[in-house]
Protein backbone atom coordinates (compact mmCIF):
# COMPACT_ATOMS: atom_id res chain seq x y z
CA UNK A 1 0.00 0.00 0.00
CA UNK A 2 1.16 3.56 -1.23
CA UNK A 3 1.96 5.38 2.04
CA UNK A 4 2.09 9.08 2.36
CA UNK A 5 -0.78 11.66 2.27
CA UNK A 6 -3.60 12.50 0.03
CA UNK A 7 -5.47 16.34 -0.40
CA UNK A 8 -7.70 17.91 -2.04
CA UNK A 9 -6.95 21.91 -3.04
CA UNK A 10 -9.68 24.03 -4.88
CA UNK A 11 -9.19 27.48 -6.46
CA UNK A 12 -11.46 30.07 -7.79
CA UNK A 13 -11.05 32.99 -10.72
CA UNK A 14 -13.54 35.45 -11.10
CA UNK A 15 -14.15 37.78 -14.05
CA UNK A 16 -16.81 39.83 -15.95
CA UNK A 17 -18.32 37.81 -18.61
CA UNK A 18 -17.80 39.12 -22.55
CA UNK A 19 -19.85 36.84 -24.30
CA UNK A 20 -24.44 36.40 -24.04
CA UNK A 21 -25.83 33.35 -25.03
CA UNK A 22 -29.70 32.99 -25.71
CA UNK A 23 -32.03 30.03 -26.23
CA UNK A 24 -35.15 30.94 -28.50
CA UNK A 25 -37.40 28.05 -29.65
CA UNK A 26 -39.88 28.74 -32.81
CA UNK A 27 -42.78 26.24 -33.11
CA UNK A 28 -45.83 26.16 -35.26
CA UNK A 29 -48.44 23.69 -35.04
CA UNK A 30 -50.71 22.47 -37.97
CA UNK A 31 -53.17 19.90 -38.71
CA UNK A 32 -50.36 17.16 -40.93
CA UNK A 33 -46.35 17.08 -40.56
CA UNK A 34 -45.62 18.86 -43.36
CA UNK A 35 -47.25 21.67 -43.01
CA UNK A 36 -45.61 21.60 -39.45
CA UNK A 37 -42.58 21.10 -40.58
CA UNK A 38 -42.78 23.82 -43.83
CA UNK A 39 -44.23 26.19 -41.43
CA UNK A 40 -42.13 26.30 -38.37
CA UNK A 41 -39.29 26.11 -40.69
CA UNK A 42 -40.55 29.33 -42.31
CA UNK A 43 -40.90 31.01 -39.13
CA UNK A 44 -36.98 30.59 -37.95
CA UNK A 45 -35.69 31.50 -41.05
CA UNK A 46 -37.52 34.74 -40.17
CA UNK A 47 -36.25 35.36 -36.89
CA UNK A 48 -32.70 33.97 -38.25
CA UNK A 49 -32.88 36.86 -40.80
CA UNK A 50 -34.31 39.24 -38.15
CA UNK A 51 -31.33 38.14 -35.98
CA UNK A 52 -28.99 39.03 -38.87
CA UNK A 53 -30.19 42.54 -38.97
CA UNK A 54 -29.58 43.12 -35.75
CA UNK A 55 -25.73 42.22 -36.38
CA UNK A 56 -25.46 38.69 -35.22
CA UNK A 57 -23.16 37.22 -37.98
CA UNK A 58 -24.52 33.95 -39.12
CA UNK A 59 -21.85 31.49 -37.26
CA UNK A 60 -23.20 33.10 -34.45
CA UNK A 61 -26.40 31.32 -34.63
CA UNK A 62 -26.74 27.09 -34.58
CA UNK A 63 -29.83 25.13 -34.64
CA UNK A 64 -29.89 23.04 -31.18
CA UNK A 65 -33.04 20.62 -31.60
CA UNK A 66 -35.33 19.94 -33.97
CA UNK A 67 -38.59 18.23 -32.94
CA UNK A 68 -42.06 17.00 -34.86
CA UNK A 69 -44.67 15.34 -32.69
CA UNK A 70 -48.52 14.40 -32.62
CA UNK A 71 -49.98 16.44 -29.90
CA UNK A 72 -52.21 15.07 -27.42
CA UNK A 73 -56.09 15.66 -28.24
CA UNK A 74 -59.29 14.79 -26.87
CA UNK A 75 -60.96 11.95 -28.77
CA UNK A 76 -62.77 12.31 -31.85
CA UNK A 77 -60.92 15.89 -31.92
CA UNK A 78 -58.79 16.55 -35.29
CA UNK A 79 -55.18 15.36 -35.08
CA UNK A 80 -52.33 17.96 -34.84
CA UNK A 81 -48.90 18.43 -35.17
CA UNK A 82 -46.36 20.53 -33.54
CA UNK A 83 -42.74 21.01 -35.41
CA UNK A 84 -40.50 22.94 -33.03
CA UNK A 85 -37.11 24.58 -33.57
CA UNK A 86 -34.44 25.27 -30.69
CA UNK A 87 -31.80 27.78 -31.67
CA UNK A 88 -28.28 28.99 -29.63
CA UNK A 89 -27.66 32.78 -30.55
CA UNK A 90 -24.05 34.24 -29.23
CA UNK A 91 -23.25 37.79 -29.05
CA UNK A 92 -20.83 39.69 -27.40
CA UNK A 93 -23.47 42.74 -27.03
CA UNK A 94 -23.90 42.28 -23.74
CA UNK A 95 -26.53 45.18 -23.65
CA UNK A 96 -28.25 43.84 -26.45
CA UNK A 97 -30.48 41.46 -25.48
CA UNK A 98 -34.05 43.60 -25.37
CA UNK A 99 -33.18 44.38 -28.82
CA UNK A 100 -32.14 40.80 -29.95
CA UNK A 101 -35.77 39.54 -28.41
CA UNK A 102 -37.97 42.13 -29.85
CA UNK A 103 -36.88 41.50 -33.34
CA UNK A 104 -36.99 37.72 -32.98
CA UNK A 105 -40.25 38.09 -31.86
CA UNK A 106 -41.83 40.70 -34.55
CA UNK A 107 -40.71 37.91 -37.17
CA UNK A 108 -42.38 35.17 -35.30
CA UNK A 109 -44.61 36.53 -33.09
CA UNK A 110 -46.60 34.05 -30.12
CA UNK A 111 -44.71 31.31 -31.87
CA UNK A 112 -41.67 32.51 -30.44
CA UNK A 113 -40.38 31.11 -26.90
CA UNK A 114 -37.19 32.12 -24.52
CA UNK A 115 -36.06 29.21 -22.86
CA UNK A 116 -32.94 31.07 -21.27
CA UNK A 117 -30.44 32.96 -21.45
CA UNK A 118 -26.90 33.12 -20.05
CA UNK A 119 -23.82 35.08 -19.72
CA UNK A 120 -20.07 33.48 -19.94
CA UNK A 121 -16.43 33.93 -20.69
CA UNK A 122 -15.49 32.88 -24.06
CA UNK A 123 -11.59 31.93 -23.78
CA UNK A 124 -11.11 30.30 -20.51
CA UNK A 125 -7.25 29.02 -20.74
CA UNK A 126 -6.04 31.79 -18.52
CA UNK A 127 -8.74 31.43 -16.24
CA UNK A 128 -7.93 27.39 -15.62
CA UNK A 129 -3.77 28.07 -15.35
CA UNK A 130 -4.62 30.42 -12.27
CA UNK A 131 -7.22 28.69 -10.80
CA UNK A 132 -4.94 25.38 -11.17
CA UNK A 133 -2.51 27.26 -9.21
CA UNK A 134 -4.53 28.31 -6.77
CA UNK A 135 -5.70 24.91 -6.48
CA UNK A 136 -2.67 23.16 -5.97
CA UNK A 137 -0.93 25.91 -3.64
CA UNK A 138 -4.28 25.02 -1.27
CA UNK A 139 -2.97 21.24 -1.72
CA UNK A 140 0.60 21.71 -0.86
CA UNK A 141 -0.18 24.06 1.69
CA UNK A 142 -2.55 21.00 3.76
CA UNK A 143 -0.28 18.12 2.85
CA UNK A 144 2.23 19.88 4.51
CA UNK A 145 0.27 20.75 7.58
CA UNK A 146 -0.76 17.33 7.68
CA UNK A 147 2.42 15.52 7.53
CA UNK A 148 3.72 18.01 10.20
CA UNK A 149 1.01 17.05 12.14
CA UNK A 150 1.55 13.36 11.32
CA UNK A 151 5.24 14.01 12.35
CA UNK A 152 6.84 13.67 8.76
CA UNK A 153 8.48 15.87 6.25
CA UNK A 154 6.79 15.84 2.58
CA UNK A 155 8.03 14.24 0.05
CA UNK A 156 7.08 14.14 -3.92
CA UNK A 157 3.89 14.24 -5.79
CA UNK A 158 3.26 10.94 -6.90
CA UNK A 159 -0.46 11.36 -8.39
CA UNK A 160 -2.92 14.31 -9.12
CA UNK A 161 -6.40 14.21 -10.27
CA UNK A 162 -8.13 17.77 -11.37
CA UNK A 163 -12.30 18.32 -11.93
CA UNK A 164 -13.29 21.47 -12.82
CA UNK A 165 -16.09 23.70 -13.60
CA UNK A 166 -17.74 27.32 -14.46
CA UNK A 167 -20.32 28.61 -12.10
CA UNK A 168 -22.33 31.58 -14.06
CA UNK A 169 -23.60 33.97 -11.78
CA UNK A 170 -26.27 34.43 -13.77
CA UNK A 171 -28.88 32.48 -15.44
CA UNK A 172 -32.40 34.09 -16.58
CA UNK A 173 -35.21 30.36 -17.16
CA UNK A 174 -37.99 31.51 -18.76
CA UNK A 175 -39.09 27.94 -20.70
CA UNK A 176 -42.52 28.78 -22.90
CA UNK A 177 -42.01 32.79 -22.34
CA UNK A 178 -43.85 34.61 -25.19
CA UNK A 179 -43.76 38.14 -24.75
CA UNK A 180 -41.79 41.31 -26.20
CA UNK A 181 -39.18 42.98 -23.89
CA UNK A 182 -38.46 46.92 -23.65
CA UNK A 183 -35.39 47.20 -26.08
CA UNK A 184 -33.76 48.94 -22.84
CA UNK A 185 -33.87 46.06 -20.62
CA UNK A 186 -31.63 46.07 -17.90
CA UNK A 187 -29.82 42.63 -17.65
CA UNK A 188 -26.95 42.32 -15.49
CA UNK A 189 -24.07 40.46 -16.29
CA UNK A 190 -22.62 39.32 -12.64
CA UNK A 191 -18.63 38.03 -12.57
CA UNK A 192 -18.16 34.49 -14.03
CA UNK A 193 -16.12 32.35 -11.76
CA UNK A 194 -14.24 29.43 -12.99
CA UNK A 195 -13.17 26.80 -10.49
CA UNK A 196 -10.75 23.72 -10.21
CA UNK A 197 -10.40 21.14 -7.86
CA UNK A 198 -7.10 19.08 -7.28
CA UNK A 199 -6.66 15.62 -5.70
CA UNK A 200 -2.88 15.32 -5.25
CA UNK A 201 -1.13 12.92 -3.49
CA UNK A 202 1.78 13.23 -1.62
CA UNK A 203 4.60 10.81 -0.56
CA UNK A 204 6.63 11.09 2.98
CA UNK A 205 9.83 12.43 2.70
CA UNK A 206 13.17 11.10 3.71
Amino acid sequence: METGVTVVGSGQVSTAPDVLRVSLSVEHVAPDVAAAVAQVGERTDAVIAALREQGVAQSDIGTTTVNVYQEYREPGAAPAYRGAHQLTVTTKDLTGFGALLNAAVAAAGNNLGLQSLQFDVQEKSALLTRARELAFEQARDKATELAALAGFSLGSVTAITETHGQAPRFEAQAAGAKLAFDSAVNVVPGDQTVEVSLEVHFSWGA
